[in-house]
């Protein structure tokens, strides 16, 4: 029986006998998965009564698997024929690969690889699967450390594709790649990586999960709207603190302890909730409480904390007709929005031809969306008839709220919101949509710095659901309140937060861009395995070159440098090769070049 995606029999793969030692969760996914490729598998667990259960757990899950039709019940049988399940660790002595998924404990692992050195044959290759480790110093409990190297599976194993192949120093470029053909043919994708805490996946993911809790912990957002931020403004699948509950808070702050050992990055020092959630054994998931409250332990419905209700808020004010300022792509799909949501809406760029070409603009996407079948042609016109296109701001004097969507430059909002000031009837919002300014900086610029407000709508507006509320110190509630009750009005999920550089979305997703090229500018792995890793390993949408080539090299690097300069955070500063690519015009796909080269594509 062979692995899913691979044509090769077993004796044309290395390592036709696997032996792996520990049998928890991982090590049985693991187990399956090699016997699936038609590999004998010795499994080896601390005593009887563990192997016995450990057998129990591949016989359930491979039924499992039969009942939803992964695999057929002849298949299963042969399956587990091919493993074996003890309590002794010479058993390993037959072994060509002894893959270890004992507990992330140093000494422990290190005492199963001088025990593993003993017993095996000399050529036999040691792979520890720990997550956060030194693989160095796993290695060096063995007198054969250029046969010693790491390979971290994903769990579910059955479902995660990635394998990350660690390297040593030591570790010989022929057994990396045995261990990365290995991978291939149980139908899963290897990514090469050195020995540093967190690998790639981790090494990412983990610094971006500890500033997230950090900003809950802070008070600057509610978790509810730092998860919804996060799925919604960038397209993952699970928000960070819903994350950090299914890994587990102890685990989370075991990897971050392991890197910062490394980095002595304060990025990576965990955050103090952590600590706090799990000296009071509230560990996620696993335990029915962490960041959320769960039904049951083990249990992924959320539910409310006993006493918990939400804070009465003060009504808003009414709104029927919206300016936006502005013509380019943002400013016409915010335009787009309103309008579809049956406000009127007018339109002003700099001149009333800007205005027109931004409106004919909108019509064409408008156009689009009939195409799809999303809009019929009558709506298409009424919505169109909401817009006015217009040269001239003072034809924004009746507007209820009136929105900027102008080029990123203070200086130029700045002006724009004192010319909005004296325009404006009273009691009209003023919005601003920038990503990276801070809001007060605009609002200072009028009068009524308690009518201002953040709306940072996403690119495309039409599409994108995410809004965030950003409120100065001076910001009224009522004025906060009519915005959120507007978001609802044109269907978007509009999450609240302070004045502070980034707000939510960007001030998390930037420095794990950031560490990204980090990493690539050390050597430490590949432009491809780094977007591969976080593709297959988190399920993200887009590995993190592919997005900082769509948002621009020049974007990214301004809005890290704004956070460097807001937080005063030395692993904030943006990456030299970042700066240096922009230095050189290589600002992503919109010039051809940036991480890739798109030119040729």
């Amino acid at each position: 029986m062979q692995a899913p995606d691979s044509p090769l029999a077993p004796q044309q793969v290395p390592f036709p006998t696997v032996a792996v030692v520990g049998l928890g969760t991982m090590g049985a996914g693991v187990a399956v998965a090699v016997a699936r490729s038609g590999r004998r598998v010795i499994g080896i667990e601390a005593d009887a009564t563990a192997a016995a259960r450990a057998l129990a757990r591949i016989e359930e899950s491979t039924a499992h698997a039969v009942a939803r039709e992964r695999i057929t019940a002849e298949e299963r049988t042969a399956l587990l024929a091919l493993i074996s399940v003890g309590d002794r660790l010479d058993a390993a002595a037959a072994a060509d690969l002894v893959i270890e998924e004992v507990p992330e404990r140093l000494e422990l692992k290190r005492e199963v690889f001088a025990e593993l050195d003993r017993i095996c044959p000399a050529e036999t290759v040691l792979a520890t699967g720990t997550t956060s480790l030194s693989v160095t110093r796993i290695a060096a409990a063995t007198a054969r450390p250029e046969r010693v190297l790491g390979l971290h599976f994903f769990n579910p194993v059955h479902a995660m594709k990635l394998v990350e192949v660690v390297r040593t120093v030591l570790t010989t470029a022929q057994v990396a790649e045995q261990a990365a053909e290995f991978a291939r043919s149980l139908g899963k994708e290897p990514v090469a990586a050195g020995d540093r805490a967190g690998f790639v996946v981790n090494g990412l993911l983990f610094a971006y999960l500890n500033q997230a809790a950090a900003m809950y912990e802070s008070r600057y957002a509610t978790r509810e709207d730092i998860d919804a931020a996060m799925r919604l403004g960038c397209g993952l699948p699970m928000g960070p603190l819903a994350l950090l509950d299914l890994i587990g808070v102890d685990t989370a702050r075991t990897v971050l302890e392991a890197m910062y050992e490394q980095s002595r990055d304060r990025l990576h020092a965990p955050a103090p909730i952590l600590g706090q959630l799990v000296a009071a054994g509230l560990l996620g998931r696993k335990t029915g409480r962490g960041f959320y409250s769960y039904e049951a332990p083990g249990s992924s419905k959320v539910v409310a904390e006993p006493g918990a209700a939400a804070a009465a808020r003060v009504a808003g004010r009414p709104v029927t007709a919206v300016g936006v300022c502005g013509s380019g792509t943002m400013a016409t799909g915010i335009a787009e929005v309103f309008a579809k949501a049956g406000y009127r809406v007018t339109l002003v760029a700099r001149s009333l031809e800007k205005a027109e070409r931004a409106k004919a603009a909108l019509a064409r996407s408008l156009d689009r969306s009939v195409d799809k079948g999303r809009l019929t042609a009558e709506q298409r016109q009424s919505t169109l008839d909401l817009v006015t296109a217009s040269g001239q701001l003072a034809d924004l004097a009746e507007v209820d709220l009136a929105l900027e969507a102008v080029a990123e430059d203070l200086a130029v909002k700045r002006e724009l919101f004192g010319a909005l000031d004296k325009i404006c009837k009273p009691g009209a919002v003023l919005a601003t949509t920038t990503s990276s300014l801070p809001v007060i900086s605009c609002a200072t610029a009028t009068e009524r710095p308690r009518d201002v407000v953040g709306m940072h709508f996403f690119n495309p507006a039409p599409a994108m659901k995410l809004v965030e509320v950003v409120s100065t110190v001076l910001t009224s509630p009522e004025v906060t309140s009519t915005v959120l009750e507007v978001c609802t009005k044109v269907r978007k999920h509009a999450v609240e937060c302070g004045d502070r550089a980034g707000f939510i979305v960007n001030a998390l997703l930037f420095p794990y861009l950031n560490d990204a090229v980090r990493m690539l500018e050390e050597h430490y792995a590949t432009v491809d395995d780094i977007d591969t890793a976080m593709k297959l390993g988190c399920g993200y949408p887009m590995g993190p070159f592919e997005l900082l080539d769509v948002v621009g090299l020049d974007v990214s690097l301004t809005i890290e440098r704004v956070l460097h300069q807001e937080f005063r955070e030395p692993g904030l500063a943006a990456a030299p090769l970042l700066e240096h690519l922009v230095a050189a015009g290589c600002l992503g796909r919109k010039t051809g070049r940036g991480f890739r080269d798109h030119a040729r594509r």
